[in-house]
């Protein structure tokens, strides 16, 4: 399917194990000797760099997580000179100090690499216009983005996220074939089209999503209303560089990411052992080139799966699933550990509603409710709103034992976004 690859490598299974374990003793010597926190890390768990002879010694590693991070900031796991940094990022967070993460050059020419592979998974070629509609500044995403198009060959307009006017004219006037935005901007975007009848004006063709989970329903939506060929998802993490750490091939069916950048662990988040190959766990990362902050055994909180069989594409690289969202995300409802993804999936049965939803947690008397607002499909009549939020209610029941009400709301009446969208919402200590 996929001719003369530039930017995305082709090893046999032997060659990737050399790699990677390659990769990971000099990881190992790198931080032992650059990082006084590494070194804490691995001398108290009994390790040492020249211990690590097989890549099944990965297990005795100790693990990284956000508090690693955040106890060295300002410059957390810095494991080289300062003088060999040459830029800085810093995730969003959403509690405390921003996690902020340091770049060598080697550290910038790998991302921009790891991002033109993903255009190249995309199809695009040096004809293509990208519209990248995402952060610019600290975040990540803008320049990831900016970075691979530009490495790739194609032609970049870094308009950044917002100014819908703007991105509308963009869309009209240099009708770029791609777009990098948020599935929530994407979304917004292409109600915006059809509401200004831009249908027939512009040329788009691929929408790379990323930032946010997203269904497929919300994707359909999108992919119809643009009339696009298709649409990717993309995974990746400030931490991990940023966007970029794989994306899904033309068949759909995973994400393709770059095992000789990084080692990818699905762990138990309770036990913290590796689960069965092909079962659902917490995405863990050990970067394997990595120079200015290198991740050993870093907990994502993401939930994920690695997939084992072959990819019908005819790329080796392995693949996981898309990210069902994060272990730190769970709502504890009425004693029932609930994911956001669960309700979202359970959501996607029913035909009369479209992907826009949103959870309200808020306590009465001591006690927990759940409303969910999910908005009807354009056209739909709402003469069987009620018995709709019962068969909803009663679904959610009888899959994750919990009673919630339901609302349905007209098309377009939940909020909107333009980065990403908030879809739970809880009230409970505030009541």
């Amino acid at each position: 399917m996929y001719n003369n690859l530039r930017f995305i490598p082709e090893f046999s299974i032997d060659e990737l194990e050399s790699i990677q374990l390659k990769g990971l003793q000099w990881t190992l010597n790198h931080a032992y000797k650059g990082c006084m926190a590494y070194r804490d890390k691995l001398d108290q768990a009994g390790f040492s760099p020249g211990d690590f002879k097989t890549l099944s010694d990965i297990v005795k590693l100790p693990f990284t997580d956000v508090e690693d991070l955040r106890l060295g900031y300002p410059l957390p796991l810095l494991s080289v000179p300062q003088e060999d940094i040459v830029r800085i990022h810093a995730s969003s967070g959403t509690t405390g100090k921003r996690k902020i993460l340091a770049y060598t050059q080697n550290d910038i020419n790998t991302w921009k690499n790891m991002m033109a592979r993903c255009f190249e998974l995309a199809d695009l070629t040096p004809m293509d216009r990208v519209q990248i509609a995402v952060g610019y500044g600290l975040w990540t995403a803008g320049a990831g983005f900016q970075l691979g198009c530009e490495h790739f060959g194609a032609m970049a307009l870094p308009l950044g996220p917002g100014n819908l006017d703007f991105q509308l004219q963009f869309l009209t006037d240099l009708k770029p074939t791609c777009i990098c935005s948020t599935a929530s901007m994407a979304l917004l975007l292409s109600e915006q089209v059809v509401k200004m009848g831009l249908e027939d004006q512009i040329a788009l063709k691929k929408i790379i999503f990323g930032a946010e989970p997203h269904t497929p329903k919300m994707r359909q939506t999108i992919e119809k209303t643009l009339n696009l060929e298709h649409s990717f998802d993309i995974p990746g993490m400030t931490e991990v560089y940023g966007p970029g750490t794989g994306l899904e091939c033309l068949k759909h069916q995973g994400m393709h990411y770059w095992a000789d950048i990084f080692i990818l662990e699905i762990i138990d988040p309770l036990t913290l052992q590796p689960v069965p190959a092909g079962e659902t766990g917490e995405m863990v990362i050990t970067t394997l080139c990595k120079e200015g902050v290198p991740l050993i055994r870093y907990r994502t909180r993401d939930l994920c799966r690695i997939l084992t069989e072959s990819c019908p594409c005819g790329i080796k690289m392995p693949r996981h699933d898309r990210i069902l969202g994060r272990s730190d995300d769970m709502i504890i409802f009425r004693g029932v550990n609930i994911y956001p993804g669960q309700i979202a999936e359970i959501l996607e049965e029913f035909n009369d509603i479209s992907s826009e939803y949103q959870i309200n947690l808020n306590r009465q008397k001591g006690l927990d409710f759940m409303k969910i607002s999910v908005e009807r499909k354009v056209n739909a009549s709402s003469d069987n709103d009620e018995k709709l939020a019962q068969r909803i209610s009663a679904r959610i029941r009888s899959k994750i034992m919990v009673r919630t009400e339901i609302v349905l709301a007209d098309p377009g009446k939940l909020p909107r976004s333009m980065g990403k969208s908030r879809r739970v919402i809880d009230e409970r200590n505030n009541t």
